[in-house]
C-alpha cells in the first residue's frame, strides 16, 4: 500500500507526464530522439519526489538542473516546473531552508535570463508569478519544519520529564526502604546484644529483648511488602504509598517501650488531615529519632511531641540520655537524613543537646508542601 506521500508523488507524475504527452501530440513533428530525451528528463525529475526525504539536497539540485535542460532542449513547454517548485518545498520542510531558498533563487534567475535571451513563452508576468510560488512554497516548507522541530522538542521534554519523575520515584522508594530496614535492623541489633548479655543473668530481660526483635522483624517485613508493592503497581492509586503515617504512632511508642524506654506522647492543637508527604516525613523523622535514642543516647525516658499549628506541623523528640544522636551520611540516616527530609518539604529541622541533659530533635513541616 502506498503511503500518503507516495500516492501524491504518483498522482503528480501522472498529471505531468499526461500533460506533456498531450502537448507533444499537438506540436509539429520533431525527431524521435527529442521525445525520448524529454521523456527521460520528465520521468527522472518526477522520480526524485519519493527520494527527497532521504536525499533532499541531491534531489533538489538534480530536479533543478534536469528541469533547466528540459526547457532548453524541448520544443514544448510542459508543466515540469511545478515538480521543481514542489521539490523546493520538500527540501525546506526537511530542514534545509537556506538550500531551498538558494535553489529557488537560481530557478528564478535562470528563468529571467531565458526571458532576456528571447524566450517569448515566459514573460515578466510569468516570472513574477513563478517567484511568488517559489517564495510561498519555501516559506511553507520552513513553517512545516519549524512545527516538526517544536513537536520533537516537546516530545523530548516529555520524555526527559518522565525519566526525571521515574528517577525521583526510585530515589523516594530507595529512601523508604533504607529508613524501614535501617530503623528496624538497628533496633534488632541493639536488642540482640541485650539478649546475649542478659541471657543467663536476667532471662526475663533477655525475653523482652527477643520480643522486640520478633516485633521489629515482623514490622520490617510488613513495611517492605508495602513499599515494594509500589514498584509492582502499574498505575499508582491512593493507598499504595509505603506504610508509615502518624496514625500509626502507637507502633513507634510500642517499639520504644519494648526497648525499655518510658515513652510519653503529647499532641498539641487540633489534629487535621495532612498532605501525604508531610505525614510520611513526620513519621520517618520520629522513627529515625527514636532509633538514634535506642542506639546512642543511653536514655531512660523519651517524649514525643506533635503540634498542629496554623501553618505547619511541629514534630519533636526529646530524651534524657547522656549521648547524642549520630549525624551520619546523607542518604536517609542520622540527623542529616532527617534534615534533608524536612528541607525537601520547605521546612527545617534542628537537633542538639538540651540544657540539663538529654537531646532534642525538632522539625517544622509546612502544610502546603507535599514533596
Amino acid at each position: 500500500m502506498l503511503s500518503r506521500h507516495g500516492a501524491a508523488a504518483a498522482a503528480l507524475t501522472v498529471l505531468v507526464v499526461g500533460s506533456t504527452v498531450a502537448m507533444w501530440l499537438r506540436a509539429p513533428a520533431h525527431p524521435p530522439w527529442r521525445a525520448v530525451v524529454d521523456g527521460v528528463l520528465v520521468l527522472s525529475v518526477c522520480g526524485t519526489l519519493p527520494l527527497l526525504r532521504r536525499r533532499p539536497v541531491a534531489g533538489g539540485v538534480y530536479a533543478l538542473v534536469a528541469t533547466g535542460v528540459y526547457y532548453v532542449l524541448s520544443p514544448v513547454d510542459g508543466p515540469l516546473i511545478v515538480v521543481t517548485i514542489l521539490t523546493l518545498y520538500v527540501v525546506a520542510a526537511g530542514g534545509r531552508v537556506r538550500t531551498a531558498a538558494a535553489l529557488g533563487a537560481v530557478l528564478v534567475i535562470a528563468a529571467g535570463l531565458g526571458t532576456l535571451a528571447g524566450n517569448e513563452d515566459v514573460n515578466s508576468v510569468a516570472i513574477i508569478m513563478m517567484t511568488g510560488w517559489v517564495v510561498a512554497l519555501v516559506a511553507l516548507g520552513a513553517v512545516r519544519h519549524g512545527r516538526q522541530e517544536a513537536l520533537r522538542a516537546a516530545v523530548r521534554r516529555a520524555e526527559e520529564e518522565a525519566r526525571w519523575r521515574a528517577t525521583a520515584e526510585r530515589l523516594r522508594i530507595a529512601r523508604e526502604l533504607h529508613d524501614v530496614v535501617g530503623h528496624h535492623l538497628s533496633m534488632i541489633n541493639v536488642q540482640a546484644g541485650t539478649a546475649l548479655h542478659r541471657l543467663h543473668r536476667d532471662p526475663e530481660q533477655a525475653g523482652r529483648a527477643l520480643s522486640v526483635i520478633k516485633e521489629a522483624s515482623r514490622e520490617t517485613l510488613r513495611e517492605m511488602r508495602a513499599t515494594l508493592g509500589v514498584l509492582r503497581a502499574v498505575d499508582e492509586q491512593p493507598g499504595t504509598e509505603p506504610a508509615g503515617r502518624l496514625d500509626r504512632l502507637d507502633d513507634l511508642v510500642r517499639h520504644a517501650e519494648l526497648a525499655s524506654l518510658e515513652t510519653a506522647v503529647r499532641v498539641e492543637g487540633d489534629p487535621r488531615p495532612l498532605p501525604a508527604g508531610v505525614d510520611l516525613a513526620a513519621y520517618r523523622i520520629l522513627q529515625e529519632a527514636i532509633t538514634n535514642v535506642t542506639r546512642h543516647a543511653a536514655a531512660r525516658r523519651v517524649t514525643l511531641r506533635i503540634g498542629y499549628g496554623t501553618a505547619d506541623l511541629l514534630v519533636e523528640v526529646e530524651d534524657d540520655g547522656r549521648g547524642a544522636a549520630v549525624d551520619t551520611g546523607g542518604d536517609g540516616s542520622g540527623i542529616r537524613g532527617m534534615r534533608e527530609r524536612a528541607r525537601a518539604l520547605g521546612g527545617e529541622l534542628t537537633a542538639g543537646p538540651v540544657p540539663g541533659g538529654g537531646f532534642r530533635v525538632r522539625a517544622r513541616l509546612p502544610y502546603g508542601a507535599d514533596g
